[in-house]
């Protein structure tokens, strides 16, 4: 039933989408009336920015134009408006309409929201849309966002990450303490309990950060975004995975007062726009992290190493204590991760089966 209703939906979002207000059986409800909507969204990144930026500059000017210009809205990079990690607050109060930014950002604020962007150790891009559309993750995040009057959406993708720029060489977790790290949500909380110190910096601080040891290390996205950053320039070490962001699922704000006022078919082609966009994003991200990690192996001034198992195993642990900790504190918490971790747990077979497997006969 789910299913069928949230192909409906596109379907009908698609109709009306293509839909002129000239042509017969077009002029029924919103359409017909010609009512319009300005609306403004504020993000977490810097103004057009590889993937990140541009996507909502993209989700902007597919809504503006599937809609006829019913549905206009103005974006403003971060720190335009308002600070980049302030997104969720401006969208709660009412300040803009919609905002785009990751869900982790809210942490210490809605501290179960970073189960919808990344979970360390947890699902890569296809298994958390697996989750979110057909699994009951979305049903979860709107019930976790409502008393904050805020509507989500999956809105964007990176992939899986890297696990990021050290200006010192990390051979153990010894290596680890006392390091000064740029890493938010779950993955900082991680490293801290690992003994190092987490620092949830805007994208746009990371390379001076970085550059002048006010931190010793920064994760930011993938090669594609890192290289835009110019972090290959400020720091030596480039190691993976990115065990702290298996998926970036990047989310859409709406304030809830301002979506009751949009018609059905607005509202049905907003979450058709939001799907496109998680489906571009990937596409744009698997297309510029090979370009641009085949940049950085071949630049003698980088190395790119995998992190030692061992950290990759302490990490590990310290997550799933983390976890446990924070459902045994909150239900909010709780109810999610059962539901994550029981998704997880049944998709890992077929990931090894098919992915995992298929990727290993490529080195045959």
């Amino acid at each position: 039933m789910k299913r069928r209703e949230f192909v409906g939906g596109l379907a009908a979002a698609a109709s009306v989408a293509a839909c002129t207000g000239e042509e017969q059986g077009c002029e029924s409800g919103a359409v017909a009336s010609g009512e319009t909507f300005e609306w403004s969204c504020v993000t977490s990144w810097p103004p057009k920015y590889p993937g990140l930026g541009i996507a909502v500059n993209n989700l902007a000017e597919r809504i503006e134009k599937a809609s006829n210009g019913r549905l206009k809205i103005k974006v403003y990079g971060g720190g335009e408006l308002v600070p980049p990690l302030e997104v969720f607050d401006a969208v709660q109060r009412g300040v803009v309409e919609m905002g785009h930014g990751a869900s982790y950002y809210h942490k210490g604020k809605v501290d179960a929201a970073q189960f919808f962007t990344a979970i360390p150790f947890g699902m890569n891009a296809a298994e958390l849309d697996g989750w979110l559309y057909y699994g009951g993750g979305l049903e979860l995040w709107r019930e976790l966002y409502a008393p904050f009057n805020i509507v989500p959406f999956p809105c964007g993708n990176t992939g899986v990450q890297m696990g990021g720029w050290f200006n010192r060489e990390i051979n153990s977790v010894e290596d680890l303490q006392g390091l000064k790290m740029r890493i938010p949500g779950l993955g900082g909380e991680v490293m801290q309990r690992a003994g190092a110190t987490a620092w949830a910096l805007p994208g746009s601080e990371i390379f001076t950060s970085l550059q002048t040891g006010v931190v010793d290390a920064a994760e930011w996205v993938g090669a594609y975004n890192d290289v835009a950053l110019g972090l290959h320039e400020a720091a030596s070490y480039y190691y993976y995975p990115g065990w702290h962001e298996p998926s970036a699922g990047l989310e859409l704000v709406v304030n809830a007062e301002a979506w009751a006022t949009l018609p059905p078919d607005l509202q049905a082609l907003v979450g058709l726009a939001c799907q496109a966009i998680t489906t571009d994003m990937l596409a744009e991200y698997t297309h510029g992290n090979a370009q641009a990690l085949q940049q950085l192996n071949d630049d003698p001034n980088v190395e790119v190493r995998p992190f030692p198992d061992d950290v990759l195993r302490v990490l590990k642990s310290h997550t799933r204590d983390i976890v446990d900790e924070m459902s045994a504190k909150h239900p909010e918490w709780k109810k999610i991760a059962e539901s994550y971790y029981a998704f997880l747990e049944k998709s890992t077979p077929n990931q090894l089966a098919t992915e995992v497997a298929n990727l290993a006969t490529r080195s045959l």
